[in-house]
């Protein structure tokens, strides 16, 4: 997979995206990641890339030029047809079900807009769709930019160890994660549950998804609502909801 930043700030996207397991990643052919300034790419004298915006109003606009010329460029040079997601917030909210999808394009390219956007003809003729990360406005895209490249690369066979790393985490399944504890077994009269020092990997299996379900029902309980649970598991989830909801 080939993933192409396009940003005015590309030092602050290969800040991250070059340490820890993406940047491992990066260093062993797992993905390809490019970060380009779109400055570059500017045909104005005076090398601006916004500016006021038509009918007035407060700050600057990126200029549709620099933005077309850049996509352009770095799309002749893929192999295929690239993807191309504008982080914005007036995008869908991302998640783990978009960066699986998102992890399975040949090439993706993240633009970052900046100051109050960019003009809207970019997103008429090269973007093919925007994306939040929440709903907050942030001064640029490129923390946008590099959660979802992040989040993607996670996705790609070989970036991580085993595939269990990923797939037993928050949101893979529409649970939150089990709790997770290590070394010492005692830490200030706490004990880790006895069940995870058993050896016994079936009981700690079934803990573990209980757990999940618990931990999803106390932080996100409208997550539960389209989880993937049995029949068993929704049956004890309502029993103990009713038992909840007759002591209070």
């Amino acid at each position: 997979m080939q993933i192409d930043i396009l940003t005015l700030f590309p030092e602050m996207c290969e800040a991250f995206l070059g340490e820890s397991i993406i940047g491992r990643a990066r260093k062993a052919d797992k993905v390809k990641i490019n970060c380009h300034n779109i400055r570059d790419y500017t045909k104005d004298k005076h090398n601006r890339v916004d500016d006021a915006p038509y009918g007035g109003g407060m700050g600057m606009v990126m200029s549709v030029q620099p933005i077309y010329d850049c996509v352009k460029a770095v799309s002749d040079k893929c192999e295929t047809k690239p993807h191309v997601v504008y982080l914005s917030p007036k995008g869908k909210t991302f998640n783990q079900k978009k960066a699986i999808e998102l992890s399975k394009i040949s090439n993706l390219i993240l633009l970052c807009g900046h100051y109050e956007g960019v003009d809207e003809r970019v997103l008429e003729r090269v973007v093919d769709e925007e994306i939040s990360i929440g709903d907050f406005v942030l001064t640029g895209g490129e923390i946008a930019a590099v959660a979802v490249a992040d989040a993607v690369c996670r996705m790609l066979p070989g970036v991580l160890s085993d595939d269990i790393c990923f797939s037993e985490e928050s949101h893979f399944d529409g649970l939150l994660e089990y709790p997770q504890y290590t070394r010492p077994a005692v830490w200030e009269g706490k004990e880790v549950p006895e069940v995870l020092l058993s050896g016994h990997h079936a009981n700690i299996v079934k803990w573990r998804r209980e757990q999940s379900i618990l931990t999803t029902l106390k932080k996100r309980p409208e997550m539960l609502e389209t989880a993937p649970l049995t029949e068993k598991e929704k049956a004890a989830l309502k029993k103990l909801l009713d038992n909840k909801c007759k002591s209070t």
